[in-house]
């Protein structure tokens, strides 16, 4: 029997690969569902019937109707007639996509971006899925919230390096761990001072030497964001603590993590940069998909570089630290404003060191605030905390605009 998925950012790049892997290996793996803004509604309509889907979902409640367009017509450019192909019953909203989530599946593949998709996580959790999690923000701002829901290896990492990590820790005990390395590429700004980066563009930040992301992901690549969250994020999925967890940067990305032991040995997990990897390993695990990607020739001569982060031109890691430390709502935190940032450094209204400067400010106000200590994490606090921190970081922003 195919193991039944659920692909939710079915659009994005997460998503795209992962129903590429899933077509080269139809054998394996069945969509049942998929979920997505709706900004792309013919890519989703195609979507849909090259997969036999019988549910979509949409966030976006004026994408419906597109929808429906963009499926009639995909229909009759393959020449079904009217009655003889079925159409997916759509789910529309806000709460869509968790509730796809929610459908009976063996696998729930989690690659959307940012804060939206904490509902959809704990939805598949609550329902017994595998989540297959490429949507680090959810487990970040969720924290104990998802950790709780989650069975004993329910949540299987599609980020490259925890997917890594977990590959290393197979059969290890977490007591022999010394200590776990993130591996970053450093982005197109590597190398650079402070200095040096007060006026590049979104253009130059979304030109990144390694990975083809979508635009959020690789302005935070750029600005080591992504980074912070994936500290936070292998503490929480991991159970190590925060000041047993390194970042190094490796600009060939060839070496996606690895973990250092008691002992002094340390095993790394090395290929290619190829997301398909990940995501099948997230689709199929414990099971490899074999030929998902090409290996590393060992033949050809190549040289692996490590180099120090610099804390000053990247304070990003060092912010998410003190969030991560803090816990409770300061992950949402950092994440919200951070979303907030990249818009407006997108939309050329914020400088590209702004970005990590507003989240600092809001982070350090969320903390000095003394009834942060005081309150339960639930999904009413996060979702306040979320709320807040975008609306302070707007303002701060403005503040920066007004002031030039």
């Amino acid at each position: 029997m195919p193991r039944r998925v659920v692909v939710l950012g079915s659009t994005g790049s997460i998503g795209t690969q992962a129903l590429e892997v899933i077509q080269a290996n139809s054998d394996r793996f069945e969509v049942v569902a998929l979920a997505a803004g709706g900004s792309q509604p013919e890519v989703l309509a195609k979507q849909a019937i090259d997969f036999g889907v019988p549910l979509v979902a949409v966030a976006k409640g004026s994408a419906a109707q597109d929808l429906q367009l963009a499926l009639l017509a995909e229909a009759q450019r393959r020449g079904f007639a009217e009655g003889d192909h079925a159409m997916p019953r759509l789910v529309i909203g806000p709460s869509a996509a968790a509730e796809v989530a929610s459908v009976e599946a063996d696998v729930v593949l989690n690659g959307m971006t940012g804060a939206v998709g904490l509902e959809p996580t704990l939805a598949a959790l609550a329902a017994g899925s595998t989540l297959a999690l490429a949507n680090k923000e959810s487990l970040i701002i969720g924290g104990s919230l998802v950790t709780d829901a989650a069975q004993p290896g329910q949540i299987v990492p599609v980020d490259s390096e925890h997917s890594a990590l977990a590959q290393a820790l197979r059969g290890e005990k977490v007591g022999d761990v010394r200590r776990l390395i993130l591996t970053a590429s450093g982005g197109p700004f590597r190398g650079r001072g402070r200095d040096d980066l007060a006026s590049v563009s979104p253009s130059e930040a979304l030109a990144h030497p390694t990975w083809e992301m979508g635009p959020v992901v690789t302005i935070n690549s750029a600005t080591l964001v992504n980074k912070g969250l994936e500290v936070i994020e292998a503490h929480l999925l991991f159970g190590v603590d925060l000041d047993r967890i390194d970042v190094v940067v490796h600009p060939s990305s060839v070496v996606h993590s690895m973990v250092e032991f008691v002992d002094g040995s340390t095993i790394a997990q090395a290929s290619p940069p190829d997301m398909k990897l990940p995501i099948a390993l997230g689709l199929a695990w414990p099971d490899r998909v074999p030929d998902v990607a090409g290996a590393c020739d060992w033949r050809a001569s190549s040289v692996w570089e490590f180099f120090p982060v610099d804390a000053d031109a990247f304070p990003a890691i060092d912010i998410a630290r003190q969030a991560g430390a803090s816990g409770l709502t300061a992950p949402a935190v950092f994440n919200a404003a951070n979303e907030v940032c990249v818009d407006a450094f997108l939309a050329e209204n914020l400088p590209f060191l702004g970005i990590v400067d507003t989240v600092g400010t809001v982070v350090a106000e969320h903390l000095a605030d003394p009834s942060v200590t005081a309150t339960d994490l639930t999904l009413a606090t996060v979702l306040a905390a979320d709320a807040w921190a975008r609306e302070r970081a707007r303002a701060v922003i403005d503040g920066l605009v007004s002031s030039r």
